[in-house]
């Protein structure tokens, strides 16, 4: 008999108590790879504000919306909705803010946008180890 698939049990009130957490670890993720990665047409100043500003836009919906919305589906459905959400969404935010400055080609918008999914799957992979030492007991 197949093991019951895990759920997404936290309540409301905990995601909101995690939220500020979980944002401060993400944004450690995630702001050094797109210094490091975005486009040199931006500023320094540009892509840290795109490291903070990004995350920020997205970071609520992944933890305080899908949860709840995904809480009777399997973890890995809410998982799989929020992994592609977030580098989705941070992408197009990231054009309809920069993209008159974020360099014009095929090329420099692919790699920007590849920086950006990569950054995401790093705090994903930083987020999924703390929660395998149940750090803070959500998800």
């Amino acid at each position: 008999m197949a093991p019951e698939p895990t759920r997404t049990t936290s309540r409301p009130g905990d995601l909101w108590l995690f939220l500020p957490l979980g944002y401060l670890l993400s944004v450690a993720v995630e702001t050094p790879v797109l210094l490091v990665g975005l486009s040199k047409h931006l500023s320094f100043r540009q892509r840290l504000f795109a490291g903070l500003w990004l995350t920020a836009c997205t970071y609520p919906v992944v933890v305080l919306v899908l949860p709840v919305l995904f809480s009777t589906l399997p973890r890995s459905t809410y998982l799989l909705a929020a992994e592609t959400f977030a580098p989705a969404a941070e992408c197009l935010l990231f054009w309809l803010a920069f993209r008159e400055r974020a360099g014009a080609g095929a090329a420099e918008k692919a790699r920007n946008f590849a920086v950006i999914v990569l950054a995401n799957l790093l705090s994903f992979g930083a987020g999924e180890l703390l929660n395998a030492t149940r750090w803070f007991g959500l998800f």
